[in-house]
């Protein structure tokens, strides 16, 4: 399936290819406060639909993810990273996608506070 997704203002959109029935919960320092909820999918399925330039990126502890957010709005509808293996990809916050059932998913807790 193909779902839409957007930070707050619009200035950040994007389109996610996949079956998105679950979601990490993750309580380390950024998502805590953040209070995102994430699925993770192959870099090659998600296409941002806006020009780079409208994104703003943080980084924190090792710098390995590009936690990408809106800094017209705040909202925060993606990262980047590689994982272990070397692969690319996307970490979306499925709150920033309206069609999604979040009542619906499976909810995975990840205890990031620890690593």
């Amino acid at each position: 399936m193909l779902y839409e997704g957007s930070c707050h203002c619009g200035k950040i959109e994007f389109e996610v290819e996949g079956e998105l029935t679950s979601a990490l919960d993750c309580n380390c320092s950024l998502c805590r406060r953040r209070g995102g909820l994430l699925a993770f999918v192959p870099r090659d399925k998600f296409t941002l639909k806006t020009p780079r330039e409208n994104l703003s990126t943080y980084t924190f502890n090792t710098h390995t993810i590009q936690h990408r957010f809106c800094g017209t709005c705040g909202i925060a509808p993606f990262a980047e990273a590689q994982m272990p293996d070397g692969a690319e990809m996307a970490c979306i916050n499925v709150r920033c996608i309206p069609a999604v059932d979040l009542a619906s998913l499976e909810i995975q807790h990840w205890d990031g506070q620890s690593h």
